[in-house]
């Protein structure tokens, strides 16, 4: 008797539970942080097409977009009266060097330089994440040229003194969260979520020997920095080969390193390097030759990525 008048209340309570008015789940954006130096910053020339300064315009994201083909395989860029399509679903904040802040939906014009004439990786990454998430889509660069990992970014589980621009990082992301509602009205009220750091750095490093190579170790030390910084040990980490530079050495330490973790990704970006000639800034090779291809694919390529290790959180 007494076995079943348990059961009994063990089955009401069952049925109180399962009648009850369920919580929503918090509403919830996803937060990228892009970090690293000038290429992440982005010289991608959009469309300026001078003849001294920019090549003519070879190389340029208007000039790779004019084939159809390339217009079919890269929709959304351009809508039919040639003006750069906005993607709502995706954001952007970053405060440049010399201070300018730049916040806005995803499109064009997000590169190191005023005005929309300029891109950096965050327009494909974009693209790709915009597409994969149902969620709001929010991109934090934080990115200084002429900056190295071994110094500049060090992490503080590295021996020495933590980097200033590893400090710089978090608070700039921070600080960007914290604006999130105001700078982009269509995340109020909506919980941030961090999902992912995508690290686009390594010139600087290339060019000292010693730099070069303790890479593979400052990379590993960084991300696992990060991920007890913000309390994720599974946070997903991308980082992007410094393709535009001959230093095997510290291209192996990005790879190396990113094979060391879980839960990351070492993206090749060799393939994209595209001739002096046939790009904007013929003398910039440590910018790509500001190709805006280049900087197009190499966004492309880290977001998927990115994409491929969130699949599951």
């Amino acid at each position: 008797m007494v076995r079943m008048i348990r059961r009994l209340i063990a089955l009401a309570f069952l049925a109180a539970c399962s009648s009850a008015p369920q919580a929503e789940a918090p509403r919830t954006f996803r937060v990228f942080l892009l970090a690293g130096q000038s290429n992440m910053e982005g010289h991608g020339v959009v469309d300026l097409d001078d003849e001294r300064d920019y090549n003519g315009g070879r190389g340029t994201l208007a000039r790779f977009l004019e084939p159809a083909v390339q217009r079919a395989q890269w929709d959304e860029l351009r809508n039919p009266d040639g003006s750069w399509f906005v993607r709502d679903d995706v954001a952007v904040s970053y405060l440049t060097a010399n201070g300018t802040r730049k916040v806005g939906p995803l499109t064009v014009g997000f590169g190191v330089h005023e005005g929309a004439h300029h891109i950096g990786p965050e327009l494909g990454i974009g693209r790709v994440l915009g597409r994969r998430f149902e969620e709001p889509v929010l991109l934090v660069k934080t990115a200084w040229g002429g900056k190295s990992l071994a110094v500049d970014f060090r992490p503080p589980s590295a021996e020495g003194d933590t980097g200033p621009f590893y400090t710089r990082m978090l608070e700039e992301l921070r600080a960007a969260l914290a604006s999130a509602a105001v700078d982009h009205p269509q995340l109020s009220g909506l919980t941030p979520r961090l999902d992912g750091v995508i690290w686009f750095q390594g010139w600087n490093d290339g060019c000292d020997e010693r730099m070069a190579a303790e890479y593979e170790e400052n990379l590993v030390l960084l991300a696992n920095d990060l991920r007890a910084e913000f309390g994720d040990p599974a946070l997903p980490f991308v980082a992007g080969e410094t393709g535009n530079m001959d230093n095997t050495v510290l291209r192996e330490g990005q790879r190396k390193g990113c094979e060391r973790l879980e839960f990351a990704r070492f993206v090749p970006t060799r393939e994209f390097l595209r001739p002096a000639q046939e790009s904007p800034n013929t003398t910039h090779g440590h910018h790509w030759f500001g190709n805006g291809e280049s900087y197009l694919r190499i966004g492309d390529a880290l977001g998927r990525a990115m994409a491929e290790l969130t699949g599951s959180r």
